[in-house]
């Protein structure tokens, strides 16, 4: 099953942050009921860095929004501390997001994890910053499971991140992650993967965004992605997530696979998906006006 994870309990949001910041709860959980309604299968609490009196910050937003869904809940801030003050509270199994790669990370959150029995995300991100190619991703990946392993954390509780990175300025990084996506399958059989999908659009155009996003997800999800960070409140880009637009399936995994497609047969919006996975695949170069060529 594909599993939604809602990104919009964010400290950076125009409504939450201000809510978050005067210990507002109603602005909170009415988006949360809104975010459960429409099928978010986990949420992702948001602090940012969360560094002054991040804990008591945390310990707020996950009592406030536990008081109105028992959806699991991915903690996500780059303090320790905070997360610990959210593990120590939240009602069932949590998620850490993220463990990267690092000495620092690795040592002070897989520890957390063991302690609270939570779920952990492993973001490929090593010592040099965004892995160069899928090669050096699986490399910071089998790090990642081995620590895990170390701490015995079970193999569906550890959620493999492969990083998703603008296709406005690192196409190639794109194509890459997609094909360490595909990889996970035979050198990680078992565990569980996600990403932040709407990363991948991040500098473009705003109309072209939901695009870019929706393709990605299509093509993440025919790799063997098993779920997603995203917008709850898009019903656009969560019924592709839901399974619910097979006619976009089939153009893009047709062209993934390598199949003939008739691109002067296509619909309007068949056309738009089949170019938009050219050219997140490498095979044509990215503009903002790709549907235009």
């Amino acid at each position: 099953m594909f599993r939604v994870i809602a990104e919009n309990i964010n400290v950076m949001s125009k409504s939450i942050g201000p809510a978050m910041k005067n210990r507002e709860k109603k602005p909170i959980q009415d988006l949360v009921a809104k975010l459960v309604a429409n099928g978010s299968d986990l949420l992702d609490v948001n602090l940012g860095p969360a560094r002054k009196a991040g804990d008591e910050l945390m310990k707020w937003v996950v009592e406030t929004v536990q008081e109105v869904t028992d959806l699991p809940l991915y903690l996500d801030t780059s303090n320790p501390l905070a997360i610990e003050a959210g593990l120590k509270v939240h009602k069932g199994k949590a998620v850490i997001n993220s463990i990267s790669a690092r000495p620092e990370r690795m040592d002070a959150l897989f520890p957390l994890a063991k302690e609270y029995n939570s779920g952990a995300v492993a973001l490929v991100l090593g010592t040099e910053g965004i892995p160069r190619d899928s090669n050096e991703r699986a490399a910071n990946a089998a790090m990642l499971m081995a620590q895990a392993g170390e701490f015995e954390i079970a193999v569906e509780d550890v959620w493999i991140d492969p990083i998703v990175v603008p296709v406005s300025s690192q196409q190639q990084q794109v194509a890459s992650c997609t094909e360490f996506i595909a990889m996970l399958g035979d050198m990680a059989p078992g565990y569980s993967n996600t990403c932040g999908l709407s990363n991948v659009s991040n500098g473009s155009p705003d109309n072209l965004r939901p695009l870019l996003n929706q393709c990605y997800l299509l093509m993440l999800r025919h790799a063997g992605l098993t779920g997603a960070i995203l917008d709850g409140l898009d019903t656009d880009i969560l019924g592709i997530a839901k399974g619910k637009r097979p006619d976009l399936e089939k153009i893009v995994f047709d062209v993934m696979d390598g199949k003939e497609v008739d691109m002067g047969s296509l619909k309007e919006e068949e056309l738009k998906f089949a170019k938009t996975t050219k050219m997140l695949l490498g095979q044509t170069l990215y503009s903002d006006s790709w549907l235009d060529l």
